[in-house]
């Protein structure tokens, strides 16, 4: 599942490709990924709609309309998002074939590629642009909400602070930490409803960044542990970001291109083989909150 990194990489794609552009019509072939909706009120309802920017809460995206509405996007496990541009778009006279030319080389360095190629809903956009939305296993929803009802929706839906938010200091890190004692921190990462955004594989890497082990309880932390986790926390999630996140399965990038954080994984998905810093253990896995959590019970306390 995209976590907190490929979102933030695709929202930053969004408002730099599709910022401004209307929705002029909206195609799906799948449309049980609608919610609340019909699929031809939602292609109604943001016909001839701008769309203003793209924003990130947690793992969710909102693409905020001109009309004072906005479309939620949760691409659960396989979903990702397309930005394209037709090969054949209008270039001054003289200019045509070389821009077509270019234009088709660009859509097709990682459209074809087979993880892209699984589009059930296509936004068609002005400025040239469509809005493809790939989803291998189909289990992504879209949802058109009122803007100003948004801060009710995160809540009713149990969203918690953002990872990334500066509201999300080392002291409301402890407070979390203290409302949750006995909760193990390799599950307490994951609860969205405390913290939105991290997932399994930036778990993994935080804790073994911060060299505690998953399965050591909140109350147990001592005050310089709590204080390398919140650390290590900003700190992985902002490399990933860097690196346009992971791509350790379908998830790609608005033009269709894996991520680079999988060549900075120290744990996941590495059992068995040597730790990386070199203490004499290999790196073990086991089920924690029905996902595989990678450590060394070496350098990780």
């Amino acid at each position: 599942m995209p976590e907190l990194p490929e979102v933030e990489t695709i929202i930053s794609d969004l408002n730099q490709k599709i910022k401004g552009a209307t929705i002029l019509k909206f195609w799906s072939d799948f449309p049980s990924a609608i919610k609340g909706a019909t699929l031809l009120q939602f292609q109604r309802e943001m016909k001839n709609k701008k769309i203003l920017n793209a924003q990130r809460v947690g793992k969710n995206i909102f693409l905020h309309l001109s009309d004072g509405k906005s479309i939620h996007i949760h691409l659960r496990m396989t979903g990702h998002l397309l930005v394209k541009k037709p090969a054949y778009a209008k270039a001054p006279a003289g200019r045509q074939e070389t821009r077509n030319k270019k234009q088709a080389e660009e859509n097709t360095n990682y459209f074809k590629d087979k993880v892209n190629q699984y589009i059930h809903h296509i936004w068609h956009l002005s400025k040239n642009r469509t809005l493809e939305f790939s989803d291998l296993r189909k289990f992504a929803t879209m949802r058109l909400l009122e803007t100003t009802q948004i801060e009710k929706y995160l809540a009713e839906k149990k969203i918690g602070i953002d990872a990334m938010s500066e509201k999300f200091t080392l002291a409301k890190f402890n407070e979390l930490l203290d409302t949750k004692p006995k909760m193990l921190i390799g599950i307490f990462l994951l609860d969205q409803s405390i913290i939105s955004g991290i997932g399994n594989i930036y778990r993994s890497e935080i804790l073994y960044s911060a060299r505690v082990l998953p399965e050591r309880k909140n109350e147990s932390l001592e005050k310089a542990e709590r204080k390398k986790t919140y650390l290590a926390t900003k700190k992985i999630l902002k490399l990933a970001i860097k690196m346009r996140g992971t791509s350790d399965s379908d998830y790609r990038d608005s033009d269709g291109a894996p991520g680079h954080f999988q060549e900075m994984l120290k744990v996941y998905r590495r059992d068995k083989l040597p730790c990386p810093q070199k203490c004499g253990g290999k790196i073990l896995r086991k089920k924690m909150a029905q996902r595989s959590v990678f450590y060394c019970a070496g350098c990780q306390k």
